[in-house]
Parts: structure tokens; C-alpha cells; sequence
């Protein structure tokens, strides 16, 4: 239970930043914006906070499902489970939120593959690293 309390508060959080930043670099705000305008950044990011949890809730708790049930699995190691959680949600987050069109590129692929990427290996890695997790057992011969 505590697996899926770690993906539900920091997946959010972090994928709801990365994907402020990543739509603000697409939009290019970046191109045309001072340093003493990064406070306008963080102060949309915790004004919009609550609806990177309302819609990024399920969602994380999908990817903690992944992780929970490829613990199960003996022959995948704790390195190895990161990342396939992270390119699982990679995947998912880059058909999500790219586009399609004329727009759509690889840059676009790959900055909206991080926004799930990110979140996923530092819960995963904040898991193995901080909660106890149970050693599958053998099957019976």
C-alpha cells in the first residue's frame, strides 16, 4: 500500500512540472522570456497543482500497479524494473499528450515521453530505496 501512496504524491507533482515546462517550450515561451519571469512559472505550476493530482492520480497509480506486480517477478532486479516502468510510462505519456499533425516531431515525442518517464523511475527508485519490499517466493516443485 505504501508503493502506491509514493506514486500517487510525487508522480503529480513531478509530471505536472515537466509538463508546465514541456508545454511552455513548446509554446516558446522560453525563446522570449528574462530569468526575473521564472517566478510567473512556479507561481502557474501551484496554482494549477491541484489539477496535476485530480488528472495525474490514476494515472500514477497505474504505473505503481506495474511496478507492484513486475516485484513479483523474480528474474527482473530492482535496475532493471525501473526501467521498465519508466519506458512503460514513457509510451503512455508520449501517445497521450503528442500530437499528430503537422507539429508532432521527435522533439515533441521525446519531451512528452520524459513528463512520464521522470516521475515513474523516481518513484520507482524512491520504493525500492525507502520501503520494504517482499522477495517473491520460489514456486513448488
Amino acid at each position: 500500500m505504501k508503493r502506491y501512496l509514493v506514486f500517487a504524491l510525487v508522480g503529480p507533482f513531478v509530471g505536472g512540472f515537466l509538463l508546465l515546462l514541456t508545454t511552455t517550450y513548446q509554446s516558446g515561451y522560453w525563446a522570449q522570456t528574462s530569468l526575473g519571469e521564472v517566478g510567473k512559472l512556479f507561481a502557474v505550476f501551484f496554482k494549477t497543482l491541484q489539477y496535476s493530482y485530480l488528472f495525474g492520480f490514476l494515472p500514477s497509480l497505474m504505473i505503481g500497479a506495474v511496478d507492484d506486480i513486475l516485484t513479483h517477478v523474480r528474474r527482473i532486479g530492482p535496475g532493471l524494473r525501473m526501467l521498465l516502468v519508466g519506458l512503460f510510462a514513457f509510451v503512455l505519456a508520449s501517445l497521450t499528450y503528442s500530437s499528430r499533425g503537422p507539429d508532432s516531431g521527435a522533439v515533441q515525442f521525446i519531451l512528452y515521453g520524459l513528463v512520464g518517464f521522470v516521475p515513474a523511475v523516481i518513484s520507482s527508485w524512491l520504493v525500492h530505496k525507502y520501503i520494504k519490499e517482499p522477495h517473491p517466493v520460489a514456486a513448488p516443485t
